[in-house]
């Protein structure tokens, strides 16, 4: 194979390997800094990754975001195992909890009751 078109198959082969990314985005407006976090996974994925629990993480507040990606280090890493450990980022965003005014509670609960 002429060495010309190594290069031309290389170089259109390298735009192949992107990294992969995936966000949720609940609408909550967020109030911290992501909570980031290794899943790890195996045989390629036929053996998945834990669920990320995110309960845990924010509480109350909720989840404003989660972002799954698969970065070069996390390709890295699987292709040096020749894809028996594949490892993801995970990021967890929590939220802000907003709660109605007392007032505004108290006075739902008049209006529906029974007279």
């Amino acid at each position: 194979m002429p060495r010309t078109l190594r290069i031309l198959t290389l170089a259109a082969l390298i735009p192949a390997a992107g990294c992969y990314h995936a966000t949720v985005s609940t609408g909550i407006p967020p109030v911290a800094a992501p909570v980031k976090e290794w899943k790890h996974s195996w045989l390629g994925g036929l053996v998945p990754t834990s669920r990320v629990d995110a309960r845990s993480i924010c509480g109350e507040g909720g989840v404003a975001r989660v972002e799954t990606r698969l970065s070069f280090v996390n390709m890295l890493v699987g292709s040096l195992t020749f894809g028996i450990y594949t490892p993801m980022e995970v990021a967890v965003t929590c939220g802000l909890v907003i709660r109605p005014a007392p007032q505004a509670q108290s006075r739902a609960q008049t209006d529906s009751s029974p007279q």
